[in-house]
C-alpha cells in the first residue's frame, strides 16, 4: 500500500495527527524561550511575592523615552544663552551724537556722558521673560564671559534711563536716534551648545552587576523598583537567541500534551473522537487560549487577569464534564510555563476550573454562569491566601491589590454568554441552553404538533419523560434525549390519521389499504420527519433521533398481515423495514426503547404489573435480537437499569398493582 492509499484509507486518523502536529507546533512557537523567573509588575503588585530575583549577568538599564524627553526639556530649559558683541551700529550712533555737538552743544554735553554710561554696560537684544532668567555668556571676540541678562540695558530700559535723567529738558531731541543694540543673541552658538549636551546625554540610568539582588521576596514595590523589575524582565526576554534544539524540545513537550488529550478522546470519548469538527474545536480552543496568554506576556500584562475558567465552561456546555476537565488540565499545564511560580499557577487555575464544573454539572439555567464566576473568585482568593501563607509570602494576602487580577478574571467569565452563542452559530454545536429552547412547548413546530396531531404530541411527551429519566440514571445528556424525543415523530403530521394514537373514533384508514401500502405510509413518517426538520432548520443532533428511532426494524404488524394475505408468495422483508440507521449513541438507543415501549403500552388494555413487566422485557429483547444497539455505547447493565425505570414509570402511569394471592 503506497502513502496515498494509506492516507485515503486512514484519512480521519491522518487528520487528527495533523491537528496535533500543527497545534503543538504553533504552541511551541508561543512558549517562552527560557524559564520564567519573574514577570512584569504594575500598580496591582504592592509587594514582590515570589522568590528573590538575582541578576544572572551584568546589564544596563536604559532610560525610557519619557525620561529622555524630560531630560532634553530640562537641558533646553536651563541651557545658557550666547550673545555676541557687534559695535558697528553703536559706532554710527555715537558719530551721529558727535555731530549734535555743532548743532546743540548744550544737549550734547548732557547726552554724551549718559550714552557713554549706557554703552559701557551695553545694550542687549530683547528676549522673552523665561529666557531672561537663564544664565548667559557674552563673547567679545576673544573669550566667553559669564553674565546675567539684567547687567545690560535693553532699548526700553535705556530709554527710561534717559527720560529719568533728562526729565524732558531737550524736547526737540529724539534720544532713540542715538541708541543701538550692541549685544545680539547668537542662535548658532546656543543651538551648538544644546546639540552638544543632547549628544552627550546618557542613554542608561543604572548599571546592574551580575549577582546583584534586584528584588527580594516580600519587598514592598516602589515605582522605581517596579521599573527595575520590568526592565530586567524585558532585558532577559530580549537577550535569548533562537535555538533550534530548544524549539524542538518545546515542540516535543507540546506534542506530548496534545497527543495525551487526543488519546483521552480516542479511548474514553470515541463519539467526540469520531467527529473531526469537534476534535478541531477542542484544539483550536486550546490554541487560542495560549495565544492570549502569549500576547499578554509579550506586552507585560499580568496573565492572571485572563478568564481561564471560561475553557471548562465552554467545553462542558457542548460536551461533558470529564472532557472539559481533561482539556482544561492540558491547557493549564501549557500556560504554567509562562508563570514564575508554576505550582501556584496550576493550583490557582485548576481548582477554580474544577469548581466551575461542579456549578454547571447540569446546565439548566443561565444564572449558573454567574454563579460560576462567583465561585471562581472565591476559589482564587482561598487558594492564593492558603498558598502564600504556606509556601510564599504571607504579607501578600493582606494587600487588596493582589486580588484585583482575580476579580478581573472572574468578571470576564461572564463572556461565556456571548461566546456560547457565537460557537453555536459558527460550529453548529448545541449547548444545553439551545436544547432547553428546543424543548420549549411554545416552539412553533411543537405548537403545530400539539394543535394538529394531539395524540402524537402526547405520545412524544410520554416518550420524552421516559427517555429523560432513563438517561439521567444511566448517564448521558438528558436534555438532548428529551429534545430529540419531542421531535422524533413530527413526520406523522403529514398523515396523522394513519397512526393509532390519532384515531379517536376507532376508524383506521389501513382497513381499506393493502398491507404493503400501509407499511410504506408508516415507514415514510421517518423520511417526512427528516424533511420537515430540515425545513425548520433543526440541528443535526435532533434530526439523528428522527432517523434512528426505529433503526432497521420492520413494521411487524403489517408484515405479518401481508404474510397471512399472501401465504404462497415469497416476501421481501426489506419492503417492510425502516431504512435506519440504527442508534449510534446512548441517547438514541434509549429513545428507541422508550418509543417502542410507550407505543406498545398504549395498544394494550387492562395492563397489570405482570403484563407491563413482560411487555418491557419483550420489546427490549426484540431490539437486542435485531442488533439495534451494536453501534451505541450502551451496556447490558444500562439496559437492565432502563427496564426497571420503564417498568416503574409505566406502573405509575397505568396505576397497575401486583395482584396479591388470596
Amino acid at each position: 500500500m503506497n502513502l496515498l492509499s494509506f492516507v485515503r484509507a486512514k484519512h480521519n486518523l491522518v487528520f487528527k495527527l495533523l491537528v496535533v502536529a500543527v497545534c503543538s507546533f504553533f504552541m511551541a512557537l508561543m512558549l517562552p524561550n527560557r524559564e520564567i523567573k519573574g514577570h512584569k509588575v504594575n500598580d496591582f503588585n504592592a509587594i514582590w511575592a515570589y522568590p528573590d530575583v538575582i541578576a544572572e549577568q551584568d546589564f544596563l538599564i536604559e532610560k525610557t523615552e519619557s525620561e529622555m524627553r524630560l531630560e532634553k526639556e530640562d537641558i533646553e530649559k536651563n541651557a545658557p544663552l550666547f550673545f555676541v558683541q557687534r559695535n558697528s551700529e553703536r559706532n554710527e550712533k555715537l558719530l551721529k551724537l558727535e555731530n549734535l555737538k555743532h548743532q546743540n552743544e548744550k544737549a550734547y554735553n548732557a547726552l554724551k556722558p549718559l550714552f557713554d554710561s549706557i554703552y559701557k554696560r551695553g545694550v542687549i537684544e530683547t528676549v522673552s521673560v523665561e529666557e531672561a532668567q537663564k544664565p548667559m555668556f557674552v563673547s567679545n571676540g576673544k573669550y566667553e564671559e559669564a553674565s546675567t541678562y539684567h547687567d545690560f540695558f535693553t532699548v526700553k530700559t535705556a530709554s527710561d534711563f534717559l527720560e529719568q535723567r533728562l526729565a524732558s529738558q531737550f524736547a526737540n531731541v529724539n534720544y532713540t536716534d542715538y541708541l543701538a543694540i550692541n549685544f545680539f543673541l547668537s542662535k548658532e552658538k546656543t543651538d551648538l551648545y544644546l546639540n552638544a549636551k543632547n549628544q552627550h546625554l546618557a542613554l542608561f540610568k543604572q548599571a546592574v552587576q551580575q549577582g546583584e539582588i534586584i528584588v527580594k521576596q516580600g519587598e514592598p514595590l516602589t515605582d522605581e523598583k517596579r521599573f527595575l523589575i520590568n526592565r530586567y524582565y524585558h532585558y532577559q526576554n530580549q537577550n535569548v537567541d533562537f535555538s533550534f534544539a530548544r524549539f524542538f524540545a518545546k515542540w516535543i513537550l507540546s506534542f506530548i500534551l496534545c497527543i495525551t488529550l487526543m488519546c483521552f478522546l480516542a479511548f474514553f470519548r470515541s463519539q467526540i473522537f469520531g467527529q473531526n469538527k469537534q476534535v478541531a474545536f477542542l484544539f483550536l480552543l486550546m490554541l487560542l487560549s495560549l495565544f492570549f496568554v502569549y500576547v499578554l506576556n509579550q506586552y507585560g500584562f499580568n496573565i492572571y487577569v485572563l478568564p481561564f475558567a471560561l475553557v471548562p465552561i465552554v467545553v462542558r456546555v457542548f460536551f461533558d464534564s470529564r472532557t472539559a476537565l481533561f482539556t482544561f488540565l492540558m491547557l493549564v499545564l501549557h500556560c504554567s510555563l509562562f508563570a514564575p511560580d508554576k505550582l501556584e499557577f496550576i493550583l490557582l487555575q485548576l481548582i477554580p476550573g474544577i469548581g466551575t464544573l461542579f456549578v454547571i454539572a447540569e446546565m439548566r439555567k443561565r444564572q449558573q454562569i454567574l454563579d460560576a464566576a462567583l465561585i471562581v473568585f472565591l476559589f482564587y482568593a482561598l487558594v492564593f491566601a492558603a498558598y502564600q501563607s504556606s509556601f510564599g509570602t504571607p504579607k501578600a494576602i493582606t494587600k487588596l491589590t493582589a486580588y484585583i487580577p482575580f476579580a478581573i478574571s472572574s468578571t470576564l467569565v461572564l463572556l461565556a454568554y456571548p461566546l456560547i452563542y457565537i460557537i453555536e452559530k459558527f460550529f453548529g454545536f448545541m449547548s444545553d441552553f439551545k436544547l432547553l429552547e428546543l424543548s420549549d412547548l411554545n416552539q412553533p413546530l411543537l405548537r403545530k404538533l400539539a394543535k394538529e396531531v394531539p395524540g402524537t404530541f402526547q405520545h412524544s411527551l410520554q416518550v420524552a419523560n421516559l427517555a429523560e429519566e432513563a438517561v439521567f440514571y444511566i448517564g448521558g445528556n438528558s436534555l438532548l434525549v428529551r429534545a430529540g424525543a419531542m421531535y422524533h415523530d413530527i413526520g406523522k403530521m403529514k398523515t396523522p390519521n394513519f397512526f393509532s394514537e390519532n384515531q379517536a373514533n376507532g376508524f383506521s384508514p389501513h382497513q381499506e389499504m393493502e398491507a404493503l401500502e400501509s407499511a410504506r405510509v408508516i415507514i415514510n413518517h421517518v423520511i417526512e420527519g427528516i424533511e420537515l426538520a430540515k425545513k425548520h432548520h433543526l440541528p443535526e443532533q435532533i434530526i439523528d433521533f428522527i432517523r434512528t428511532h426505529h433503526g432497521t426494524t420492520t413494521v411487524g404488524y403489517f408484515y405479518k398481515l401481508y404474510q397471512q394475505q399472501h401465504p404462497d408468495t415469497k416476501i421481501d422483508e426489506n419492503l417492510f423495514r425502516y431504512q435506519g440507521p440504527i442508534p449510534f449513541s446512548k441517547e438514541t438507543a434509549v429513545l428507541m426503547i422508550a418509543d417502542s415501549v410507550e407505543a406498545a403500552s398504549r395498544s394494550k388494555k387492562n395492563l397489570d404489573a405482570l403484563a407491563i413487566d413482560n411487555l418491557v422485557d419483550n420489546m427490549v429483547d426484540t431490539k437486542i435480537a435485531n442488533n439495534q444497539f451494536i453501534n451505541s455505547d450502551i451496556t447490558f447493565k444500562d439496559i437492565t437499569a432502563i427496564k426497571k425505570i420503564f417498568k416503574k414509570r409505566l406502573m405509575t402511569i397505568y396505576h397497575a398493582r401486583i395482584e396479591y394471592p388470596v
